[in-house]
């Protein structure tokens, strides 16, 4: 971090602790000066705009959340988080990725999702870390190596799965004191949140867990294993008599979208203490993928629209890997807003998508952003033109195929190799039928919206580019044609 960024990073911590003084008077003064110091408009700044019509309404769900997050949360965690993500990963952060871009003409990712280890405790159903068992592992210096780089290009935020990633919770807890500059969330079973590792996670300030559950009693013990539920409860309660944030993760199919798409289950969460839901969909990935479970169409339009119902009446923040797409425009792997290694060292564009060509043992950060798989998934973003229907595989199977194969990339599944027309083969009747009902929902959305995470992008599709560049604030990109001569030039 340089003077000047420092500078602005040393505004704004002060800024949030003149907060500290008279939250109600303060906050709208704290807002306008962060938007101050974004005068390019990026994503904080729009975001601050929502925000700031919330807190308007006393009785409003974004209010609450806000007095929540600030009354019930404890301080220093809250600090510590605020500096990490907002303030380097996002105004500090996101000018230094930009200018990354704009100088290599490659994705710089917004937020690392990495793997310390790919064991677990846990053998849940259709998940591929159960296949990998103890395997694999990143040492701490690799692990360290990355967020090093990372933070370098502009990347502070940094996401931990596995496998379970706390069985390597010494190891986490060292790279969070390590990098103090840093924000990390974990996704996590919860299992290892012991009441001594709660309080190491409160001492480090800049750690939160994810917790994995599939909906109440029944459902998450049916897929994770008798116990399992309680065992979650247990560390909530232990997080939250320590005043720290935490959120969920739910994985919703083909047998659980009722549960987890009811208010009555939202709600338990929200009593036990949980500030945001992270909804995912199942993808079918690895030998023991189990298709069945797949979300139908009908469920995920539930949980669509069961999204935007939790954000207009409670308050959690609450985001869908699929069904947002319409708010980030399209996919966002590939390193437009994050990218994925393994506990293996292979750099993937997505935590689903198991196809590499670069290895973080063989290969720098920005040398992995710039191969050849990872400038595809460039040029070939967005992959619809219906930002409802982002992925390359379970949207729009036949596109990871055609990265795969023009790139060279490798499949990484350790123990049941496949190519990707076959992933993408079990996906393509749910594909068609999801098709339909993503059309007629995007039809109804005149204004088409979407907010960018991270500047813009090269791009295939001029519609894309003219809508969304014209709406927000696109860096300086020289886009397809520059990102396909690179292409032309490292392959040869």
């Amino acid at each position: 971090m340089n003077v000047k960024d420092k500078a602005k990073q040393v505004s704004l911590m002060k800024a949030y602790d003149y907060l500290d003084k008279d939250f109600d008077t303060n906050l709208p003064k704290l807002l306008k000066a962060i938007k101050k110091l974004d005068p390019s408009g990026h994503a904080i700044s729009r975001q601050i705009n929502i925000v700031e019509k919330g807190i308007q309404d006393k009785d409003n769900n974004w209010n609450q959340f806000l007095h929540i997050l600030w009354n019930d949360i404890d301080d220093n965690q809250r600090r510590m988080l605020f500096k990490g993500a907002i303030v380097n990963g996002s105004v500090i952060g996101t000018p230094i990725a930009e200018k990354y871009q704009e100088k290599y003409h490659c994705n710089v990712p917004w937020a690392i999702l990495m793997d310390p280890t790919s064991a677990c405790n846990l053998k849940c159903i259709g998940c591929w870390a159960a296949e990998y068992g103890h395997a694999l592992n990143l040492t701490y210096e690799e692990l360290d190596s990355i967020i090093t780089q990372g933070e370098k290009m502009g990347t502070y935020v940094y996401i931990l799965s596995g496998g379970e990633p706390l069985v390597r919770h010494k190891d986490v807890m060292k790279l969070c004191r390590n990098h103090p500059e840093c924000a990390f969330l974990s996704f996590t079973n919860a299992t290892f949140i012991t009441d001594e590792l709660a309080d190491e996670i409160k001492e480090v300030g800049n750690f939160v867990p994810a917790i994995s559950v599939e909906g109440f009693e029944e459902a998450t013990d049916a897929r994770r294993g008798k116990g399992t539920y309680q065992a979650v409860i247990a560390a909530m309660k232990r997080l939250k008599a320590r005043k720290l944030m935490f959120g969920i993760s739910c994985c919703y199919t083909s047998a659980n979208t009722d549960v987890i798409g009811s208010d009555a289950f939202i709600d338990e969460m929200i009593k036990e203490g949980a500030l945001f839901a992270w909804f995912f969909t199942y993808m079918p990935v690895g030998c023991i993928n189990v298709p069945a479970l797949i979300a139908k169409p009908e469920q995920r339009k539930h949980m669509y629209e069961f999204v935007r119902h939790i954000r207009q009446t409670r308050p959690l923040f609450a985001l869908d890997f699929w069904n947002d797409g319409d708010y980030v425009g399209g996919c966002i792997a590939g390193g437009r807003a994050y990218l994925h290694i393994n506990a293996n060292g292979d750099v993937e564009p997505c935590a689903f998508i198991h196809y590499s060509d670069s290895n973080v043992k063989e290969k720098t950060l920005l040398e992995a952003y710039q191969s050849p798989l990872f400038m595809a998934y460039r040029r070939h973003q967005p992959f619809n033109k219906n930002m409802l229907r982002p992925c390359p595989v379970l949207d729009n199977p036949g596109e990871l195929t055609r990265i795969v194969k023009e790139s060279g990339a490798h499949s990484t599944d350790l123990l049941s190799p496949e190519p990707a027309k076959a992933f993408c083969d079990r996906c393509v009747d749910e594909a068609k039928l999801w098709a339909d009902v993503a059309d007629a929902i995007w039809a109804d959305d005149p204004k088409k919206r979407g907010i960018l995470l991270k500047g813009k992008m090269a791009t295939k599709n001029p519609d894309y580019a003219s809508q969304y560049a014209n709406q927000f604030h696109p860096i300086a990109d020289k886009t397809k044609g520059d990102a396909e001569k690179l292409h032309s030039t490292k392959t040869k």
